[in-house]
């Protein structure tokens, strides 16, 4: 394969880890790319699987871009040298499981590379439906295989194992890294027998092992997707031959009936008694990957991304906070007392307004909560677990937005300095967290044990209370717990975010919280 140079970093495009497939290989497993003659070219990167198109130029910039494709199974390399033996970094992106590319400007490992001399290797899944359509939930007897995105990640690792050492990379010393549903992926492979073997350590930024559906959840999706295209499930084989449009669109509607708008994922990874046995984060607690050393943080303000498109939420009172925190909280315990009236009580102190204890609410229900579970899991197995949380807030909007979902991203890949990204910071300096975040990364991958010039070695998680390290203006130690938030999900746990917590609610989600994903999509 022909690559590029850039900036004295090698960098190759578009390798494919798998057919493409579509035709008869829609909705089956990913095949082994049939190899060619002679050199093929590797200047530039795959199309991004197919997702809705993106709403504004930023979240084009994170997302596939204008060029999509079920053509999309590929991967991306960036090295110091074909010579040697480097810690691999593989990014899984984000995304919410229905939008993203490793292809995204934002993911460019040069900066990574030069700093830590590693090889940084970026991958493309399927999504959405065609990904993560669930259909043997309803039909196990039908050719349809089952958690097809993730299986796309296992093969794309099963490339890095096969092929990595031409490019410089250590086969040995891989680390999966991912933000959001990527995170939530890399959670997922350490709960997932097929993965043991693929990777050694694992980086999670903003997703855990939470987000995993049970069967019943599934079959809900399936059959609401079905009834979307009007497609019955003994007819199920018609889905082969249905456009990209129309399946995008039957997705989008299909998303807007199950609800999106409170951090609930209808395209997700599901227990499926195949790929995943069981759910992942009870395969951690056994101990599945116990030989992982794991890395894993949240953001301080991760909901307030997702404020920006809730407008209903900015004129909240205290009667609307109650209703909403009903609405994704179940009932009541087995005492009688009302989760929803404990989670108002417990974030009182969370802010001066009920959208900002909405936002602390959703940060800890969604991100930091499942955080410390899977942390508590690993550690239990393995001491070299890590946590942290990343307090810098950009000035941008007026500095409302905070240290919100995805923030740290430009910092962590160096992309900061791009045009899109860079209003976002302007007025503040990040190029001394950005190497801190840099450096943290790549020793994490080269030795197991996250560390910076200017923060020294960071704690590891210690049994009898939570030590991390809070990455801001002034990186330092810190210990957190014990506060009424803390007590409120110990809790609840069992109902609130168990493995399956998906299955506890099934009414469409209200109205005025409807997502920014699938609107205007035509019927």
């Amino acid at each position: 394969m022909r690559g590029s140079v850039q900036g004295g970093v090698l960098r190759f495009r578009g390798l494919p880890f798998a057919q493409p497939p579509v035709g008869s290989l829609r909705f089956r497993p990913p095949q082994p790319e049939e190899p060619w003659a002679g050199v093929r070219e590797a200047c530039e990167a795959a199309a991004a699987a197919p997702q809705l198109a993106a709403v504004t130029p930023l979240v084009d910039l994170v997302g596939g871009g204008p060029r999509s494709s079920e053509d999309s199974l590929a991967l991306n390399v960036w090295t110091p040298s074909l010579e040697g033996r480097r810690p691999v970094m593989v990014w899984i992106h984000g995304g919410a499981f229905v939008m993203g590319a490793g292809s995204s400007p934002m993911y460019s490992g040069r900066a990574l590379v030069q700093r830590g001399n590693v090889v940084v290797v970026t991958l493309n899944y399927r999504l959405g439906a065609l990904g993560f359509l669930p259909l043997a939930s309803l039909r196990p007897d039908l050719d349809f295989a089952t958690n097809l995105g993730l299986r796309d990640q296992l093969a794309a690792l099963a490339w890095v194992r096969d092929n990595i050492a031409a490019f410089g990379g250590d086969p040995g010393n891989v680390t999966i890294f991912g933000e959001s549903a990527g995170a939530m992926s890399v959670g997922t492979l350490l709960g997932c027998p097929g993965a043991a073997g693929l990777f050694h350590k694992a980086i999670a930024q903003s997703g855990a092992a939470h987000n995993c559906s049970s069967p019943a959840r599934a079959a809900q999706v399936a059959q609401t997707f079905l009834e979307e295209l009007g497609i019955p499930v003994e007819a199920a084989e018609r889905l082969r031959n249905v456009g990209v449009p129309a399946l995008l669109a039957a997705q989008a509607r299909a998303s807007m009936r199950l609800g999106v708008a409170h951090g609930t994922l209808p395209w997700q990874p599901w227990v499926d008694g195949d790929l995943l046995p069981e759910p992942p984060l009870r395969a951690v607690a056994a101990g599945l990957s116990r030989g992982v050393p794991l890395f894993i943080g949240t953001n301080r303000d991760e909901w307030k991304l997702f404020l920006l498109t809730d407008r209903k939420a900015r004129r909240m009172d205290a009667a609307t906070l109650r209703r909403r925190l009903g609405y994704v909280l179940p009932g009541c315990d087995a005492a009688g007392r009302a989760y929803a009236d404990d989670a108002f009580e417990a974030y009182r102190d969370a802010g001066r307004t009920p959208v900002e204890r909405w936002s602390a609410f959703q940060t800890d229900r969604i991100f930091v909560h499942p955080a410390a579970c899977l942390a508590a899991a690993q550690r239990a197995h393995q001491p070299a677990t890590f946590r942290y949380r990343f307090d810098w807030a950009p000035l941008f909007v007026g500095g409302w937005v905070g240290a919100c979902h995805g923030i740290e991203l430009p910092l962590v890949f160096g992309s900061w300095r791009r045009p899109l990204l860079r209003p976002i910071f302007f007025g503040g300096d990040p190029r001394r967290l950005a190497r801190t975040l840099q450096e943290a990364w790549t020793h994490f991958a080269s030795t197991g044990r996250p560390e910076a010039w200017s923060t020294g070695s960071f704690p590891a998680l210690e049994a009898e209370r939570t030590t991390l390290m809070v990455l801001g203006s002034h990186c330092h130690r810190a210990t957190v717990a014990g506060n009424a938030r803390d007590h409120f999900w110990s809790r609840v746990e069992g109902d609130v975010l168990s493995d399956f917590r998906c299955e506890r609610r099934s009414r469409q989600a209200p109205r005025q919280l409807t997502s920014e994903i699938g609107k205007n999509v035509p019927r």
